[in-house]
């Protein structure tokens, strides 16, 4: 049997070729002619430094011998963080996430490396390489999961908030594997983890996960913010002031009540993120967020009392949007399914929004608003304007909204968005082109 030939052998092959000596490309690659000679004899381990200044120096592209430095260095040979670790971190540099796949799941079963792994791991999550953390972390997190450590639980839920995307069924599933962990996190990142897990059980429409959380969030930061813990290292602080997260969960539990149409439990909890009476000395940074809510509280007021038949409230839900660019995407979500509901006529309100129709990210001045969250409330206002155009016999438009819709729950597999298409109710009005498209879409799905 051949053997395969090593990074040795491409140098010794690629210096006869090209005859040049030692020192001829010492100085193209800028290593020492004596490290050169030892590397070639076998004398010496191959460094990252210098496996890349010999790739540059024979001309080739970056990373084209790590493989064959994976089969040398990690399989052959029992792995050494110090040429291990410097691998890792090149080919987090460069994109090259296959190779660490592939080097990390040679120690999985070396439970020795699952600090420096972790340590790595999130270095490179600071540093935005979030691709390139995950497979460290899967790996800590396989590793550890008979340990019930604290780096297995935050390896969690780095994994949780790397792989959340468009696909809301894959975020569920990310969301479930969380779950389980999120109480054993340090204090600190729990608050932010149940916030996070509300974000996305509120896009999936799971309210009643929503209200457990929501109640599990309100208690830890009301007793965070009572023992008056702080930190002045940020690693060791939540990302918001703690007066946000117990508003937030006041503010989740009237979604929920929304939801279920008890609109005036809703309202009572829009009076308990309202009321920061218990704000002691409240920070400019904590205003700023009392501000955020009162803000929300004045504009889900109006949304509550709509959707529970005051339809004269719009007119007033409409100054109030007109002054907070932030607010009207919501709004319109809920002038139209109250139109629907109520059979309201608001030409006026949509040809005065129409530019809100396309897609938008959706921020507060408090932040962005969860992503998740919007692609959902997106696919609900489609859905709710094709509706509306097509009882109100405007069929080109009602069609056009309808299958925009369609086509945005197919692309974040949104079960609840699809199975809302009013095109089979419709059917019978559309013209052969609208058939065609709606039936491309159906096969896609």
């Amino acid at each position: 049997m051949k053997s395969v030939a090593t990074i040795r052998d491409h140098l010794a092959d690629y210096l006869k070729t090209n005859h040049m000596t030692l020192n001829q490309f010492s100085e193209i690659s800028g290593i020492n002619s004596g490290t050169l000679s030892s590397t070639l004899n076998g004398l010496r381990p191959i460094g990252m430094q210098q496996l890349d200044r010999i790739t540059a120096g024979m001309g080739l592209i970056e990373g084209y011998f790590y493989e064959l430095y994976i089969h040398e260095c990690f399989v052959h040979t029992s792995p050494d963080w110090r040429r291990l670790g410097p691998f890792l971190y090149r080919c987090a540099e460069l994109g090259k996430v296959d190779y660490m796949k592939e080097a990390v799941n040679l120690i999985m079963d070396n439970l020795s490396y699952a600090r420096l792994l972790f340590e790595l791991a999130e270095q490179l999550y600071r540093e935005g390489k979030l691709e390139a953390a995950k497979p460290l972390y899967v790996c800590v997190a396989e590793g550890e999961k008979m340990q019930h450590s604290e780096r297995l639980a935050l390896s969690q839920y780095r994994l949780f908030t790397i792989g959340l995307s468009k696909d809301q069924l894959s975020n569920l599933t990310l969301a479930t594997q969380f779950e389980f962990f999120v109480d054993r996190l340090d204090e600190h990142y729990q608050l932010d983890g149940l916030n996070d897990l509300i974000n996305v059980y509120a896009s999936l429409r799971r309210w009643d996960k929503v209200k457990n959380l929501a109640d599990k969030l309100k208690l830890k930061a009301m007793i965070h913010y009572e023992l008056g813990v702080t930190s002045e290292e940020p690693e060791a602080k939540p990302k918001k002031q703690i007066v946000f997260y117990v508003l937030y969960a006041y503010l989740a539990l009237g979604e929920a009540c929304f939801y279920y149409e008890e609109y005036e439990k809703a309202l009572q909890y829009v009076s308990m993120y309202t009321d920061y009476s218990w704000v002691n000395n409240p920070s400019d940074e904590e205003t700023v967020v009392i501000r955020q809510f009162e803000e929300w509280a004045e504009g889900n007021c109006y949304l509550y009392e709509l959707m529970s038949g005051k339809t004269e409230v719009i007119p007033s839900y409409m100054n109030y949007i007109s002054e907070r660019e932030n607010e009207i995407f919501p709004a319109l979500c809920a002038i139209v399914n109250a139109a629907n509901r109520f059979d309201i006529n608001i030409d006026s309100v949509l040809e005065a929004y129409d530019s809100y129709f396309i897609y938008q990210e959706q921020s507060s001045r408090i932040g962005k608003i969860s992503e998740q969250y919007t692609n959902d409330q997106y696919v609900t206002l489609l859905v709710g304007l094709g509706r509306y155009y097509l009882q109100h016999q405007d069929f080109t438009k009602g069609y056009e909204f309808i299958l925009r819709g369609l086509d945005f729950a197919i692309k974040i597999k949104n079960k609840e968005g699809i199975l809302e298409s009013l095109f089979e109710e419709f059917r019978y009005c559309s013209v052969e082109e609208v058939k065609l498209r709606y039936n491309k879409l159906i096969r896609e799905l």
